[in-house]
């Protein structure tokens, strides 16, 4: 998070303390602290009070203030002097302190808040398995919340994607950090699953199933009832995967260049429940017509535009079928769908297949 280039969400949660006071504290109070090695010339965020007299009992909301600001900016100017002073004033309850105010805030709804202290409290110990799973948890509510409310297709899809993924990569270091934790597992298989990516989830959930077995895995949050019952709600996805587990098999075959061997396990689902499954038939037209079979190739990308009418993949395929098969007209009428697909007309316009 210290590297602003590869720093997902700072830019979206950094407007939270562009409007917080900065003063420097007197020497006197830096002196009976002993912090002046630490914040001499140094302006701390304040709050409203911006006198620079800060007393004892504004230890704690000082050390608050600094944890949001590097939170929001771990590369604010000095992140680092904020960083030493939390340590220094909070000693070994610095990240504990950090976390139960994270989850404080994300109880109370202000996720923003959550993530910018649970942030700081990571800058303290990377490793903290309460703070990278509330963090993960925080940056998830982040996302599913803004899905909910715009879509993401509208303005804030960017948004709701970097908080997906900073959501979905903690979570994956969680389980790497501390790999008998089972609710990093339990809400890892669902991003997985929320990304089609259908054997990931089935092998972490796997995880979840194996590690959620045993008392060790207790969190702050979970009793044996709620524990039963999670671990009842994933037996029930486990089995709900097989065939989307061996639909993706079949299509991991076909990339793989195993195009009769993968044609053979999706033949089996064209008349199934997954039938409208668009990919179900853009990997069996991959094969068709890398087997030679141009006809079944052509039929097999038309029903990918019947299901996914804005799908350019399969115009372009089709119209190189056409163009191979001497069939100008076609082939340049799949051109010109792809040009009005890409200048953002509407699917009417683009026209299906």
């Amino acid at each position: 998070m210290e590297d602003k280039n590869k720093d997902r969400i700072s830019e979206y949660l950094s407007p939270r303390v562009r409007d917080m006071m900065f003063a420097e504290l007197s020497e006197d109070w830096l002196e009976r602290t002993g912090a002046s090695g630490i914040l001499s010339g140094v302006a701390v965020p304040l709050g409203a009070d911006a006198s620079g007299n800060a007393g004892e009992t504004d230890v704690r909301n000082i050390v608050l203030n600094m944890a949001r600001v590097i939170g929001a900016d771990p590369v604010f100017v000095y992140a680092a002097n904020y960083a030493d002073f939390i340590k220094h004033a909070a000693g070994g309850d610095a990240v504990p302190m950090l976390v139960a105010e994270g989850a404080r805030s994300a109880d109370a709804g202000d996720l923003e808040d959550a993530c910018m202290l649970l942030r700081a409290a990571l800058r303290l110990d990377p490793k903290s398995r309460e703070a990278l799973y509330l963090y993960a948890r925080a940056c998830k509510e982040i996302s599913d919340a803004d899905a909910a409310a715009f879509g993401e297709g509208d303005g804030e899809g960017e948004r709701i994607g970097m908080f997906k993924a900073e959501s979905m990569e903690t979570f994956e270091l969680l389980t790497m950090i501390h790999p008998g934790f089972a609710m990093g597992y339990y809400f890892l298989g669902y991003a997985y699953l929320n990304m089609g990516l259908y054997l990931k989830a089935q092998l972490t959930w796997q995880d979840f199933m194996k590690y959620s077995s045993g008392m060790e895995n207790e969190t702050h949050e979970m009793d044996d009832d709620m524990l039963a019952s999670l671990r009842d709600e994933i037996s029930g996805r486990l089995e709900e995967l097989s065939d989307p587990v061996e639909i993706e098999r079949g299509c991991n075959m076909i990339m793989s260049g195993d195009f009769q061997g993968g044609k053979a396990v999706l033949d089996a689902y064209r008349e199934s429940a997954y039938s409208g499954w668009w990919p179900l038939w853009y990997y069996l037209a991959t094969a068709e017509s890398a087997l030679g079979n141009a006809k079944e190739a052509e039929e097999c990308y038309k029903r990918v535009l019947r299901l996914s009418p804005r799908n350019t993949d399969a115009m372009e395929e089709l119209a190189v079928i056409y163009a191979m098969s001497g069939d100008e007209e076609n082939a340049s009428k799949y051109r010109k769908k792809i040009e009005i697909v890409r200048n953002g007309l509407s699917d009417q316009d683009a026209g299906g297949e």
